[in-house]
């Protein structure tokens, strides 16, 4: 019989020296044994068996009752090992990802309840046969016992005709003396990544500051800043160039903000000044031919209780600006062509890649206005200035990559690295972005080597042939442009078309007129693809 006990004593050395002597000249077998020493105190946990005779609570307490500075007994249900034990066995089968462990001799001492489902046993019949009783493709695990460590390892296993895609990642279980007494696997299936990754690589309105990336202090200090005002009404300024960042900042201060009305971005370079005045501040019923019928509601009141973002506002004409600073002083709106006000309660940020403060000097931008929406400026630094961040933007892209294309690039090479690291990056981090995918898919493996890593004047001329043909590249590239959705291969013709007329006219204003195109619309697809025209004359044809 078993009897599982809580002995306590007075501290001292040589108790459980003594509690096994007492025990074994009883005739007990000890089953588990576990010292709790607290103060001057110490509690012995032990599980032992009898089968020659049954002994009662009294016989017990007599037979510990001897023994120098024993307190108590007491009969307990579970030991404190077991209920560990148990803990840990919850947690591991409520995992969504399989687990399975291994001691030094390779063989099982853990599987979890998701890794026992795959192949169709129970944990209790794998546990203590080796590691290769498995129909692994490939038992890496096993190279954990020599110190390997193994991260994100693409596989495939095929059990009754299902085939399992997964990523394992594989490390040494130490000891206190740094020993390797065995190694652990988990395995989470391919689907679950890229659902995962999909839900949080989607563009949605709740963009937090976690989503910005960045370690150096210069943006640390940024992001700090911004989370500080954003709960506030104030008005903010956003400062960079051309591919920081600066929407991504201004969507995370009104998510923090907690404003319950929309996110409005407008962008003023855009839009001609008669268009962008109907989009922001709305008209009335019949103010102008080709108008809707009832008039439109602007974008400052449908953004109520929400944030407009005005991005490139140096560009915003002067007449415009004269509406916009009525509009921040009186917190009201005047639709074209009505004479009442509409008060409206919505949160302004602003976002430039020039120098306002020059361009007042100038007389290109209005000073009053200025100074309304300059309350709180942020700057935004350019990636040159934050090149340590470089590695942690690669690590994202490449992951957005594999979610979106199954894409799996391992790493860069340290020459592809030192080359990323040498660009003075005047496109900034979408700039990066765009070399990280040109490389990725020049790439032929799992490694982004540096003859893989070209900027956009290097992509101009080879051997007095475009590169820039990207339609035929994804083609030749293991079939890629059918792996994109309709609107990416969209995009990719688009990017395509608008190059190949730049080399061919020289100038944007002819490219636009050649693609009857507004010369601001087609400026606003060069950023969007980051087409440089000077890049294209200067090492073009």
């Amino acid at each position: 019989m078993n009897y599982k006990l809580r002995l306590c004593f007075k501290d001292r050395m040589g108790i459980v020296a003594d509690i096994s002597t007492t025990l074994a000249r009883s005739g007990f077998n000890i089953v588990s044994m576990e010292v709790d020493r607290s103060k001057d105190e110490a509690h012995v946990y032990t599980e032992i068996e009898n089968i020659e005779q049954i002994i009662d609570n009294n016989g017990l307490f007599h037979l510990f009752d001897t023994m120098a500075d024993f307190i108590e007994i007491k009969f307990i249900e579970t030991l404190p090992q077991e209920e560990r034990t148990n803990r840990f066995r919850v947690v591991l089968d409520n995992m969504s990802d399989g687990v399975i462990s291994i001691d030094r001799d390779g063989k099982i001492t853990t599987m979890n309840r998701v890794a026992a489902e795959v192949f169709m046993r129970s944990a209790q019949d794998i546990v203590g046969k080796s590691i290769k009783s498995l129909d692994l493709p490939r038992y890496e695990i096993l190279k954990c016992l020599k110190g390997e460590k193994i991260d994100s390892l693409k596989q495939n296993l095929i059990i009754a005709n299902r085939r399992y895609q997964y990523v394992s990642t594989c490390k040494p279980i130490r000891d206190s003396s740094d020993r390797i007494i065995g190694a652990v696997e988990i395995a989470k299936e391919m689907q679950e990544i890229k659902k995962l990754a999909q839900s949080i690589s989607l563009e949605i309105d709740g963009t937090s500051f976690t989503d910005i990336i960045g370690k150096t202090q210069i943006m640390k200090d940024a992001i700090t800043f911004a989370e500080k005002i954003a709960p506030t009404d104030i008005t903010v300024s956003l400062y960079g160039p051309s591919g920081t960042g600066k929407e991504l900042f201004a969507k995370a201060i009104h998510t923090a903000s907690g404003r319950k009305g929309l996110y409005v971005p407008v962008n003023c370079a855009a839009l001609p000044e008669q268009l962008l005045e109907s989009e922001l501040f709305g008209y009335a019923e019949g103010s102008f031919t080709g108008g809707k019928k009832d008039g439109k509601q602007g974008l400052f009141e449908s953004a109520t209780d929400g944030t407009v973002f005005l991005d490139e506002i140096a560009e915003m004409p002067l007449g415009s600006q004269a509406k916009l600073l009525r509009l921040l002083q009186e917190k009201a709106v005047r639709r074209i062509g009505e004479t009442r006000e509409i008060s409206i309660n919505t949160r302004i940020v602003t976002a430039t890649n020039k120098d306002l403060d020059r361009l007042v000097k100038q007389g290109k931008f209005r000073e009053d206005l200025y100074y309304r929406i300059n309350v709180i400026p942020i700057h935004i630094p350019p990636l040159k200035h934050r090149k340590e961040d470089i590695p942690l933007l690669l690590e994202h892209f490449l992951f957005q990559l594999f979610i979106r294309l199954g894409k799996n690039i391992s790493f860069l090479t340290p020459s592809a690295l030192e080359k990323l690291n040498m660009h003075d990056w005047p496109g900034n981090v979408r700039e990066l972005k765009n070399v990280v995918e040109r490389a990725a898919f020049l790439s032929d493996g799992k490694v982004i080597d540096v003859d893989s890593v070209l900027f956009s004047g290097e992509m101009a001329s080879c051997n007095g042939k475009t590169r820039y043909r990207h339609v035929d590249f994804h083609e030749d590239r293991q079939g890629y442009l059918k792996k994109l959705s309709l609107k990416e291969q969209v995009g990719e013709f688009e990017k395509h078309i608008i190059i190949n007329t730049l080399e061919n006219q020289k100038t944007v204003r002819k490219s636009a007129l050649e693609l009857k195109l507004s010369h601001p619309a087609l400026l606003k697809k060069m950023q969007k693809y980051y087409i440089t025209l000077e890049k294209i004359v200067t090492t073009g044809n």
